[in-house]
């Protein structure tokens, strides 16, 4: 049995990057030397260096009046911070525009705090207005966070603008950009453009001797398995059990393993994800229970229906009672078997089950209760071989020496070509016998 995986077991959403808009706002530029965006990524891609701009001077007293809304930025109380800015903006009059463009970057950012995304958005498109105005520092960082902010809004297609502008200005662009890029594009489905950004920045990282982030394999497989890559998928995977042990992986793994035929590693991936107690799920217990029937380890798969359905995991159905019933006796637990079998007969809609529990009493010696489940399966119907049934019977009664009976229920059997020659042989034997004991009589 293979484990079928669906886009929703396989893939948890990689968890987006928390805007860092207080890193990214609240920089030194305001009171001393801007700092460049991309801080925070400073490891991968170095890019030539950007002509210096100059910019107009921030003057003293503007400096103090937006040292008043740090104030409260700091304490964290935005409507204060908003009035405060209200109340500057109306004497701005006479600004030069990199004064400005720090006054909307401080609404931008107050903006953001009080979950007015529009208005910050807005706010920050007015810092970017006149980039000769301003640092590029502080335009790379703008564009940074106002990419963020799209995210954020699911406007995936503007975000995707704005960290390309972004990634093009930045001296230093770091694998979490790409990330964030791949990811953006994977919301869109644009699995052929996703998949270099999520590439770069892996290989980046293991390149380095480095372990990518669980969310970065997480996006890798993901984009893998729309493409239908499941090869790909099964490499991401077997990085994640490495470097990231979860329970989840391992089921994960062992699916994508069945669907490639390697069924031994299929196993042992889900028997891993069993031994950690995360296997509870009726299909994946049946599922490693076949599976270890297929690999010739009935007694394992015999534990774990039996356990499964002690601890109600699993239905106790007739199907799934003959399932147990036969992994008992393939591991030759036949007196753990028979019960299960009763159970499994006792819950079936047809004659069948009890044909083969006429067997397993045959085989114990139970000659009565072989006689006994014959003939309720015979009266129930819906036996699939009915002559291997007249044959089991006619053995229990010639055992018995019931021969008469025995010789009937062998030429039953005979009726069906495919058991004749035996029941004619067994018809033979029961005659002689027969006649033998007659003598003996005399």
């Amino acid at each position: 049995m293979v484990t079928r995986i669906v886009k929703s077991a396989l893939f948890a959403a990689p968890l987006m990057l928390a805007p860092a808009l207080s890193g990214v706002v609240l920089q030194d530029t305001v009171f001393a030397k801007h700092v460049s965006a991309g801080t925070a990524f400073a490891q991968e891609e170095q890019k030539p260096k950007h002509k210096t701009r100059k910019t107009p001077a921030l003057r003293e007293n503007v400096y103090k009046k937006l040292a008043e809304v740090q104030v409260f930025t700091d304490a964290g109380d935005w409507n204060g911070a908003l009035k405060e800015l209200n109340e500057i903006k109306s004497e701005s009059s006479k600004w030069n525009g990199y004064e400005l463009a720090q006054l909307y970057n401080y609404y931008g950012f107050v903006y953001y705090s009080l979950e007015r995304y529009n208005d910050s958005l807005n706010a920050y498109e007015r810092v970017i207005a006149n980039p000769d105005d301003i640092p590029e520092g502080l335009e790379t960082a703008t564009l940074f966070t106002m990419a963020q902010l799209y995210f954020i809004q699911e406007n995936y297609r503007k975000a995707i603008d704005l960290l390309t502008r972004w990634m093009n200005l930045s001296p230093i662009v770091g694998a979490d950009a790409y990330v964030l890029r791949g990811q953006a594009h994977y919301s869109l489905n644009e699995f052929d453009k996703a998949l270099p950004d999520i590439n770069w920045a892996v290989n980046d990282y293991e390149g380095k001797g480095k372990i990518p982030k669980e969310n970065w394999f997480a996006l890798q497989r993901a984009i893998y398995y729309e493409k239908g890559d499941n090869k790909m998928v099964i490499k991401i995977l077997e990085k994640l059990v490495r470097h990231y042990p979860k329970t989840s992986y391992w089921r994960q793994l062992s699916g994508m393993y069945g669907t490639v035929g390697r069924e031994k590693d299929q196993l042992h991936s889900l028997e891993a994800a069993y031994m950690m107690n995360a296997v509870k799920n009726e299909k994946e217990l049946l599922n490693l229970a076949y599976l270890f029937l297929g690999e010739e380890a009935p007694y394992k798969a015999a534990k774990i229906i039996d356990k499964g359905i002690k601890d109600k995991n699993i239905e106790p159905t007739s199907k799934n009672l003959e399932v147990l019933s036969q992994a008992w006796r393939m591991a030759q637990e036949i007196k753990k078997s028979l019960p299960e079998m009763e159970k499994a007969a006792a819950k079936s809609d047809n004659g069948d089950l009890y044909a083969r529990l006429a067997g397993l009493y045959l085989d114990n010696d139970m000659l009565d209760k072989a006689i006994d489940a014959g003939k309720v399966a015979l009266k129930r119907g819906g036996v699939k071989r009915a002559d291997s049934l007249h044959i089991v019977m006619g053995m229990a009664y010639v055992t018995k020496k019931q021969y008469d009976s025995g010789i009937s229920s062998f030429k039953e059997a005979a009726k069906d070509k495919r058991s004749v020659k035996f029941a004619n042989q067994w018809i033979q034997f029961a005659e002689a016998e027969k006649h033998r004991e007659q003598q003996l009589k005399l």
